[in-house]
């Protein structure tokens, strides 16, 4: 009896502790909370830094000491201890440094930390994580770190989730590495991982095989990974979710038996991987998978027979092989969500899609680049779910159905580049982001429907018969950010609010029939990167607000009736690359000291521009002055959005009008002419080193053609003609190895055309209209090779490259001599008569007895 009342008295003393002990304040530890304070103090907070999140708020704003810090959003104590186990500081819109002291370190008990999706401004990962030896969790993904991650995060036994993943690593541009070795070592010391994911860290290296048998997720996707992938990871028993995508060096073999983790497989990613072999039977145990994404795998020939066993497949992707059939074939999958086909072979029509009722479930539906053919079947009604309907590149016609344009959740729709007719009916929904139509035969006025969407991005509209006028309603898109109406034939002016549009970065109205001045009011919150208005009927002036378009990189106002002097202040454009300004009325000399720093093409070709050419304009083409070519990976003017926008150039070069689809970065043109600029031509040019495309022809330019132009080791075509350029040929040019074409017609130019190299391959195009040159066809001898070419030859020296000439006959020698004697002898006679100077007399006699010591050694020789 006194045990029990003493175990009772033990019971009622504990409880009674319990009790007072839960009624006072449990405060974290003071170093704790100063700790977290000092780590606030270190970064401001700007929404920006956590643009990556859905939803973020700035968790530490309301931290301050006095509060218990176990109360403060983001940190989590320990029950008992109150020490602060868990501090989650996901989408905290922190900015700044993250110094390898900070004051974080001292929260030596912490088990989780979650620093993910904020902007450490490039600092690196310090090595002080290692220290955190009770850590399970460690998540520093997306916040701007950069270097090399430090081989102590191994030292972290106890990880179950180790990320440390980047958004924007790109194939050549990854900020994060892991060093040579730190990968196994990861590998042999987390032994109690649960998720790994590296996705664009730099690995570089082979995948060991010593994973933690725990693993349910591993995402390795674009890591520079190589060599051939252990089998052992399809036996992971526990592996939900593994990504090895944008991996093209690693090869990836099948088990051909029962892989381990078949049963708990869901989600597998092998897109652009170097896939061998066929897919196995093995294939068809993974009745768990969900998703199974094998794009750009080179898979080829009809689809694997395991495939069709995946029948809970929710998402497929094939994308990007060879594979072939008929497209109805995939009726079979009843569960899918999602399902992408697009850059394959096949065939057949879309009618399957009207043959399976239960596909109600389907959001995603990409067969673009493939071989469909006749029309979109008009009697489908199970696809209310779509988001995304991609049917681009295929040869499908007829027009479109209006349950397109009643589909209530359609974000993306994309028909572009078939021969689809009949008009654009108005959208029921106004969930669209991205419509492209472009590349059919659609006529008719761009709906009202397509002016008043909330949310839409992207809307391409070109090479169609679209007519009518642009309306100004085009303006409520607050959202777009690029415009493509280009080759149609719309009318009218340019609505003015289009220079007000803040977030539109391409604006493409090129080859339209638009007609009045541009007039757009451009403000000084645009952001546009590219204005094409080529091909229309515009007129006036080049609007002066375009100077507060400070992005623009490419301005394309040729072709059009625009009557004005040149804009010089376009100079001031601080990005400017690509200005063309061809084939209009400009007028009047060329005088600036803007800079056009930046600028790579210039075109103002068919204008009436006159004048010396402007040495000042050239001595600001900064960009032109280096040489490009080893500039690495090639690079792009205002390449934007080139998914969906090809930015084309057409430029006159190598004598041809020439589309490029794209402009690199090292593609440098002047071209001025056909216009009336007078003058010499800057030997200032030859420091334009990178240049690639010269062209002043049809101008009235005189003067040599300039010795500096050796410098130009790149130049690829080359025209001067039609002008009355003077002088030699600088025998200096024959250095250009890099010339394909040159055109000097119609000048007048003398003495010999330079021999070798280039020159032996140009035609005699290149240099008709020149009476003074000597040396036509470019085969024809023209004296020794050393002789520098002189302006006027004299007499003796023609004379006696005559006489020296193995074509020339004995006949003829002799036929020339008996002219020149009578001729010679009647100017005797005239000068004897009219008592011409002495000195006279004496230079023909000298020069009569140096033909005739010529004529004597030409006739011993045969």
């Amino acid at each position: 009896m006194d045990c029990v009342n003493l175990v009772f008295l033990m019971l009622y003393t504990f409880l009674c502790q319990l009790a007072f002990s839960s009624s006072l304040p449990h405060l974290c530890p003071k170093d704790q909370a100063l700790a977290l304070l000092q780590f606030k103090h270190m970064f401001t907070t700007n929404p920006v830094a956590s643009y990556l999140c859905d939803s973020s708020h700035p968790r530490t704003l309301l931290w301050n000491k006095s509060t218990d810090c176990c109360s403060w959003d983001g940190v989590h104590c320990d029950k008992m201890t109150r020490q602060v186990i868990e501090l989650d500081l996901r989408c905290s819109q922190l900015q700044g440094k993250f110094h390898s002291n900070s004051s974080l370190f001292q929260l030596f008990n912490l088990k989780r930390l979650d620093l993910s999706r904020n902007n450490f401004s490039g600092s690196l990962i310090s090595p002080k994580f290692g220290e955190f030896s009770s850590l399970t969790h460690l998540d520093l993904s997306c916040s701007n770190f950069t270097g090399i991650i430090p081989s102590e995060i191994s030292h972290l036994s106890k990880l179950h989730v180790l990320c440390i993943w980047s958004l924007f690593g790109g194939l050549y541009d990854l900020s994060l590495s892991l060093g040579p070795y730190n990968f196994e070592l990861l590998l042999q010391n987390l032994t109690q991982l649960r998720e790994l994911n590296l996705h664009s860290v730099n690995i570089s290296s082979t995948i060991p095989s010593n994973f933690s048998s725990h693993l349910t997720t591993l995402q390795l996707s674009n890591t520079h990974l190589h060599g051939i992938l252990p089998e052992r990871v399809f036996h992971l028993s526990h592996l939900e979710f593994l990504d090895l995508s944008s991996n093209p060096q690693l090869t990836v073999r099948f088990p051909t038996t029962k892989w381990n983790s078949s049963a708990s497989l869901m989600n597998l990613y092998l897109f652009d991987v170097n896939f061998t072999g066929r897919i196995p039977e093995s294939f068809s145990h993974l009745t768990s998978i969900h998703e199974l994404d094998m794009g750009f795998t080179n898979l080829a020939g009809p689809i694997p027979k395991p495939l069709w066993n995946l029948t809970n497949i929710e998402s497929l992707y094939l994308s990007g092989n060879l594979l072939e059939g008929s497209i109805s074939q995939f009726s079979k999958f009843g569960n899918l969500r999602e399902l992408l086909l697009g850059y394959n072979n096949f065939n057949g029509q879309l009618e399957f899609l009207s043959f399976n009722r239960s596909w109600t479930q389907l959001e995603y539906l990409d067969v673009s680049y493939n071989y469909l053919t006749g029309p979109i079947p008009s009697n489908i009604s199970g696809l209310q779910n779509l988001l995304w309907l991609k049917l681009s590149s295929n040869h499908l016609n007829g027009t479109i159905p209006s349950w397109i344009f009643s589909l209530p959740s359609l974000t993306e729709l994309d028909l572009s580049n078939n021969t689809f007719s009949g008009k654009i009916h108005e959208f029921k929904s106004n969930t669209l982001l991205e419509v492209a139509l472009n590349q059919n035969q659609l006529e008719g006025p761009i709906p009202k429907s397509l002016l008043n969407q909330q949310f839409l991005q992207v809307l391409l509209l070109s090479h169609n018969n679209i007519s009518g006028h642009i309306s100004s309603a085009i303006c409520n898109l607050k959202t777009l950010f690029l415009l493509d109406l280009k080759s149609n034939n719309l009318e009218g002016t340019i609505p003015q609010c289009l220079g007000e549009m803040s977030t539109v970065r391409i604006l493409d109205l090129s080859n339209n029939g638009l007609s009045g001045t541009i007039n757009p009011t451009f403000t000084i919150e645009n952001r546009f990167n590219i204005i094409k208005l080529n091909g229309n009927k515009l007129q006036g002036k080049v609007p002066s607000s375009l100077i507060n378009c400070e992005k623009l990189e490419f301005l394309d106002l040729s072709n059009n009736e625009l009557n004005d002097t040149f804009p010089k202040w376009l100079g001031d454009l601080p990005h400017l690359q690509i200005l063309k300004l061809r084939s209009n009325k400009f007028y009047g000399p060329i005088r600036t000291d803007n800079l056009f720093a930046q600028i790579q093409v210039i075109d103002l070709s068919s204008n009436g521009f006159s004048g010396d050419l402007p040495v000042n304009l050239f001595q600001n083409f900064q960009a032109m002055k280096t040489n490009g070519e080893n500039s690495g990976t090639p690079k792009y003017v205002a390449d934007i959005y080139s998914y969906y926008y090809k930015n084309s150039l057409i430029v006159t070069t190598k004598g041809l009008d020439h589309e490029l689809p794209r402009v690199l970065t090292t593609q440098l043109i002047i071209d001025l002419s056909m216009n009336r600029f007078e003058g010499h031509i800057p030997s200032i040019i030859g420091d334009l080193i990178g240049l690639r495309t010269l062209n002043l022809s049809h101008n009235v330019l005189e003067g040599h053609i300039p010795a500096s132009f050796q410098n130009l080791s790149l130049l690829e075509s080359l025209d001067l003609s039609s002008n009355k350029i003077s002088g030699a040929i600088p025998p200096q040019l024959v250095s250009l190895t890099s010339l394909e074409v040159l055109n000097l017609s119609h000048n007048h130019l003398v003495g010999c055309i330079p021999k070798g190299k280039q020159f032996d391959t140009f035609e005699n195009t290149s240099y008709q209209g020149n009476d003074g040159l000597r040396g036509l066809p470019p085969s024809r001898d023209c004296g020794r090779d050393d002789r520098v070419p002189q302006e006027t030859i004299p007499v003796e020296l023609a004379q006696e490259e005559e006489v020296d000439s193995p074509m020339i006959s004995w006949q003829a020698v002799l036929m020339g001599y008996g002219c020149g004697l009578v001729i010679g002898l009647s100017v005797i006679y005239i000068m004897l008569s009219t008592q011409y100077p002495t000195w006279f007399s004496r230079m023909f006699v000298k020069l009569e007895n140096k033909i005739t010591t010529r004529m004597k050694r030409h006739k011993k020789r045969y």
